[in-house]
């Protein structure tokens, strides 16, 4: 698909609107990066994961912890505090036949470590990965390209 700003240039207002949440967050950005790197993941979209990798690598991370993403929970390479960020963007993202998405128990989780504040910003950062997946997953955006430059034409 092309571009979407030509036809919908109201959404870059919207999208530099999240940009700005997630910059200005009280979560580090580094288990922001985290955050969207698992989702990419977990949503199987290249154009994510190639772009996430790489600004993980930009900010400095590690290649461990960048390639330990996708086994986190049994991986040395994480805090607590980001561990629970990647269980409550991956309950997000995942169905659960079960039951609600995010249980009360892990929301507690979570609390222990961001206050209220923090706990919105890392709800902000998931509804900024979410703005973005239909148009990841539909339009398929060309990975490692610059925004702008990303789309077929």
């Amino acid at each position: 698909m092309p571009n979407p700003l030509p036809f919908l240039p109201e959404m870059a207002g919207l999208a530099e609107g999240l940009h700005k949440l997630i910059l200005g967050s009280s979560v580090p950005q580094s288990t922001i990066r985290l955050m969207e790197l698992r989702a990419g993941q977990i949503l199987g979209s290249t154009y994510f994961t190639v772009r996430d990798t790489a600004n993980l690598r930009a900010a400095g991370e590690s290649e461990e912890r960048i390639t330990a993403v996708a086994t986190w929970r049994t991986a040395p390479y994480f805090t607590d505090a980001e561990r629970v960020a990647l269980e409550l963007v991956e309950a997000v993202l995942t169905p659960n036949p079960l039951g609600e998405r995010v249980a009360d128990e892990l929301h507690a989780r979570a609390a222990a470590h961001y206050d209220d504040k923090q706990l919105w910003d890392l709800v902000m950062a998931i509804a900024h990965i979410g703005f973005f997946t239909p148009a990841a997953l539909i339009a398929k955006p060309i990975p490692g390209m610059p925004p702008g430059q990303n789309y077929h034409q």
